[in-house]
């Protein structure tokens, strides 16, 4: 069975770093996407990052490039999301999909699988 599942979530300051992880299940990690996404209350869900497993192509909204980073590691079919100099406006449910596909995209409908999110607070 396909799944994703999220953790590392939590409250940080203004300025502050985060580390969240994204470990799958009952795929191959060499062959997909994986994106972050992340939802707001009343606002659609948006991507902020995306990976393309085969060869490590990564790309960024502009409203975290520089400050976000996407890796994985492949031993613990794990991908990370950094988050750096959070600002208030980062505050927001943050999902991984995963596309079987591995497209590039920040496009919602390109994911198949959805874990259940975690949040992340920036707040004094």
């Amino acid at each position: 069975q396909v799944q994703v599942v999220e953790s590392g979530g939590g409250l940080v300051q203004p300025g502050g770093s985060l580390r969240l992880a994204c470990t799958g299940s009952g795929f191959n990690l060499d062959a997909v996407a994986i994106g972050w996404f992340r939802q707001v209350p009343g606002k659609e869900r948006e991507g902020v990052a995306c990976l393309r497993a085969r060869d490590g192509t990564t790309y960024y909204d502009d409203s975290v490039q520089g400050r976000f980073t996407i890796t994985k590691d492949n031993s613990k079919k794990t991908v990370y999301l950094h988050l750096s100099r959070l600002k208030p406006d980062d505050a927001a449910v943050y999902y991984c999909a995963l596309d079987l596909h591995g497209r590039l995209s920040l496009y919602r409908g390109s994911y198949q699988h959805w874990g259940q999110g975690t949040q992340v607070t920036v707040s004094t």
